[in-house]
């Protein structure tokens, strides 16, 4: 299962999700950024390749939508509703994907 993180610049927020969910049976996990010039800038190659897509915020869902017609089904982009407002590895960032993800994440997949 190819799960995909998407965050605006790729520095705090999915490449955070990325660590933490690197070694989950079953996922193989990558993060992006929707800015064209962050570290691992959002394409299609990415977004075609995603089983499953968690977007940090809304506006992230949506621009995987309205550009990307090859992606995940609707119900396979998950908006995290998590602001910009934690560093890389914070403690308080890592329990809030915790608790957002990982239950998410087993159903999708144990569904295959």
């Amino acid at each position: 299962m190819k799960v995909l993180f998407v965050c605006t610049a790729n520095k705090l927020r999915s490449p955070t999700a990325e660590d933490v969910f690197r070694n989950w049976p079953g996922a193989e996990v990558l993060s992006a950024g929707t800015d064209a010039d962050c570290p691992r800038p959002l394409n299609k190659d990415l977004v075609a390749g995603a089983d499953v897509i968690f977007a940090m915020e809304p506006h992230h869902r949506e621009r995987i939508r309205k550009k990307f017609k090859q992606r995940p089904a609707d119900h396979r982009i998950i908006t995290l509703h998590i602001p910009d407002e934690y560093e890389r590895g914070d403690p308080v960032l890592i329990e809030l994907l915790k608790s957002k993800v990982e239950r998410r994440l087993a159903a999708i997949i144990e569904s295959g």
